[in-house]
């Protein structure tokens, strides 16, 4: 079947080259930036009113299309800024520059997109929200955050507060690719989930695409979230931050060369650990709990074709103790090249660098009894990236990647008595590449089609050690059969892998489309993890001779119209069903740190995930927001456990509800609200009980796994936002300068949602057991922000 739709996607391919034109036309091209900032602007509405024709600006601010020779008029449109437009004779290929200013509204606006978006582009399963959008929900303690605004939602949840990472469409936390700026992130979260590494003065953009996943990106089977840094203001200095009560942040901006070289740099840091000191007990003190971050990004206009930029990103989370420390954190840089060979033919030339580390200590004496254990995941990536506008019905997107890895799964030194003991792992490394070719072809004026393929290639590499295991798996322990040693960057196991993508567009009215997707995924490293939620005591492997790649099919139908006066509100129900393969489980008391037989406590299995996704968004008005609403399963299968039945992913969550409410009350004043419910989630109770020297031990006969689930997740936030008045003044410095207060509180009726449910003996009678429940926030949680932008 696969290969039947690779020489499916080949013969279309080759029939979009034949296409020819009934016209002469040339290249009508351009650029669009905000005025304000000259930040690129995603997603303006380009329209060339004389023939009916547009398109929308890329992630580069940049548009293109077709147009025969005569004299136009085009308008940009862009949701909450001024219309612009231009008339020109074309007489050959012709360029264009527009700048945008942001218009005083009447209305709260939270969108950017076109207003017909959602129906007209091949997009489905894909999800995009502006900073606008984002910093009107309740946020916790007072701070915006990206990673919890997307659990809002349709198909993505979490195992719950305190739980870092995502799930997608009954996906684990690791198969979700993060990037920032190209560059991937491996663990999301701040303070184990309650915050993210993204600081939202930074963001610019960022979409999620669960389904519909072009060609360009692989490496993960649930998701992609691409997260779009800002850029500095080419035009003069601008400063913005905030004040809240968990954290401070600074952003500063501007120009080194006018409208030549610019950068932006900003800047976080918690301070818990600073307001909890005077309530800590004297022996706790010097305790400290934080987290920083660091974000830049600089870039420079060489000409007209030629365009560099320079981000990065650098944060730790910090937890020490008397005795104990704790420390992670994620590091990235990325140098992207933009070229322009002609109106037809771009080239992104991205290099990237991403680590991921984490630090745990025990003993106040390093160097007599104490332990230390370090591990990380580096990354380094190439990436050309082509856009060949091939006419106006076609455009091609082809590119390859190069990504070298190198795993560094456990080291640890191991101190008793003044003498040394290292108990660490070998490094691992691997090589991930990939050619992928796509093209975007509108085949009638109501059905267009989005083709391609990705092709990738892993090599686990020396120098290593290779296990060789039989090959029956279950819930045992598996002893090698044979070793074999291998030299530095010698291949010790090689995979090759087709990722067909397919995805249609057809337009069942001007309002209306049907929309259906298939996606084949491949995932070459694996996170190695028993707990019940993802912490960054996690370690990442490669596929091995005995791991093999995690593989997905995801087939998607959706139905997308848009309704209302003004056609502003979006509705949209989606379906959904994706088949897993490879997806690794543990066996009973399996060891997973500073084992070198891991890979033989490890059993591959199936998984499955399927549901139904509604959604309903008013994009604009006084009154605006969402309804998402999930029912979905998301189990697995796997050999020697629950007795080779189904059973349910410890983050399956049948029902998920998700409403957010905006209301302009003036325009200083706005309110807004957030209330989600979900199910809860499965886990693994004990059934039983036996006696051990006096002490009674849980223990599930059958050994069944998630038998059991938490209670339903509910709760409602609130928050309120005052903005300073229209006119203020002007500073010296800075110019004219702007603020707001925003009052939260989470958790309005103060729900204890559970986190996890023990078995404990009750204290004062060991034959009675009882279940312990744990809740991380058991009431509501007021919090309030100063945020200031000069």
């Amino acid at each position: 079947m696969v290969t039947r739709f690779i020489f499916s996607v080949i013969v279309l391919f080759f029939a979009s080259l034949n296409l020819s034109y009934g016209q002469e036309t040339y290249t009508l091209s351009g650029s669009v930036k905000d005025s304000a900032n000259g930040e690129p602007m995603i997603g303006a509405v380009v329209t060339v009113k004389e023939i009916n024709a547009g398109t929308a600006t890329d992630i580069n601010g940049d548009f293109s299309l077709k147009v025969p020779p005569g004299k136009y008029t085009v308008e940009i449109n862009f949701v909450g800024f001024g219309k612009a437009s231009q008339t020109i004779v074309v007489k050959g290929n012709t360029k264009m520059s527009f700048s945008m200013r942001e218009q005083m509204l009447n209305e709260v606006v939270v969108t950017g997109e076109r207003p017909d978006a959602q129906v007209k582009n091949l997009e489905m399963g894909t999800q995009k929200l502006d900073m606008k959008q984002i910093n009107a929900i309740p946020p916790l303690l007072g701070e915006v955050d990206v990673i919890r605004s997307i659990q809002l939602l349709p198909g993505v949840s979490t195992v719950g507060e305190g739980a870092s990472g995502f799930n997608v469409r009954g996906g684990a936390v690791d198969q979700n690719l993060i990037l920032l700026d190209d560059a991937p992130i491996y663990n999301s979260s701040h303070m184990f989930g309650f915050f993210s590494v993204f600081n939202p003065d930074m963001v610019k953009d960022l979409k999620l695409s669960k389904a519909a996943i072009p060609a360009q990106y692989g490496g993960r089977l649930s998701s992609v979230l691409d997260v779009k840094m800002k850029e500095g203001n080419p035009d003069k200095i601008g400063v913005q931050g905030g004040i809240s009560t968990i954290f401070s942040r600074l952003t500063v901006g501007g120009p080194i060369k006018k409208n030549k070289l610019s950068f932006i740099v900003a800047g976080r840091r918690s301070y818990a650990d600073v307001l909890a000191r005077p309530f800590l007990a004297k022996a706790f003190e010097d305790a400290k709990l934080y987290f920083y971050d660091l974000t830049l990004k600089a870039n420079y206009n060489i000409n007209n074709r030629n365009r560099v930029y320079l981000s990065g990103y650098y944060g730790r989370d910090v937890f020490a103790f008397p005795g104990a420390y704790f420390g992670w954190g994620n590091a990235t840089t990325t140098l992207r090249w933009n070229h322009v060979f002609s109106d037809k033919l771009l080239l992104n030339m991205i290099g990237d660098y991403s680590s991921y580390s984490y630090r745990l200590e025990f003993g106040e004496d390093m160097t007599e009894d104490s332990f230390k254990w370090t591990a990380k995941i580096i990354n380094y990536c190439a990436k050309p990236e082509f856009t060949w506008y091939l006419n106006s019905n076609n455009t091609i997107s082809l590119g390859a990647q190069a990504t070298y890895y190198k795993f560094v799964p456990s080291t640890g030194v191991f101190y008793s008595g003044g003498e040394r003991r290292d108990i660490g792992l070998p490094d691992k490394y691997a090589m991930e590449n990939a050619l992928y070719i796509s093209n975007e072809q509108k085949l009638t004026a109501r059905l267009t089609l989005q083709y391609g393929l990705r092709y990738s290639f892993f090599n686990y590499l020396g120098s290593g050690t290779a296990y060789y295991y039989d090959s029956t798996a279950g819930n045992y322990v598996r002893n090698p059969v044979g070793i074999e040693e291998f030299g530095s960057r010698k291949t010790i196991k090689a995979y090759a892998k087709p990722e067909p993508r397919i995805a249609a567009n057809y337009s069942l009215s001007e309002n209306s489309s049907l929309k259906a997707s298939y996606n084949r995924m491949v995932q070459y490293i694996h996170l190695i993890s028993n707990t019940t939620a993802s912490i960054p005591l996690d370690v990442y492997l490669p596929s091995t001779n005995n791991i093999k790649p995690q593989l997905c099919d995801q087939y998607s139908l959706g139905y997308f119209r848009n309704i209302g006066p003004k056609q502003n509100i979006e509705t949209s129900a989606e379906v959904f069903y994706k088949d897993m393969l490879n997806q690794l489980d543990y066996i009973d008391g399996a060891n997973l740190f500073f084992n070198p037989n891991l890979e033989g406590e490890v059993i591959p299995g199936t998984a499955r995930a399927y549901g139904l996704e509604l959604f309903v968004k008013k994009r604009e008005g006084r009154f605006n927001g969402w309804i998402s609403y999930t029912l979905s399963k998301s189990e697995r299968k796997v050999p020697g456990i629950n007795q080779g039945d189904w059973y349910p992913n410890r983050y399956d969550r049948r029902h998920n509800l998700s409403v957010v409410g905006i209301y302009e009350l003036s325009k200083r004043v706005s309110l807004s609200s957030t209330f989600v419910y979900a199910s809860g989630t499965p886990f693994t109770f004990a059934t039983d009980k036996f006696e051990f020297q006096g002490i009674f031990v849980p223990y599930n006969p059958g050994g069944p796994r998630n038998n059991y689930r938490l209670p339903a997740y509910h709760r409602l936030d609130v928050a309120a936002t005052l903005k300073s008045k229209e006119k203020v003044r002007k500073s010296k410095i800075f110019g004219r300068y702007s603020w707001d207060l925003v009052f939260t509180v989470y958790n309005l009726y103060s729900r204890r949602n559970a986190f996890a449910i023990t078995p404990r003996q009750n204290p004062e009678n060991q034959q009675i057991s009882e279940a312990l429940r744990f809740s991380i926030f058991g009431s509501f949680v007021p919090a309030i922000t100063y945020n200031f932008k000069f």
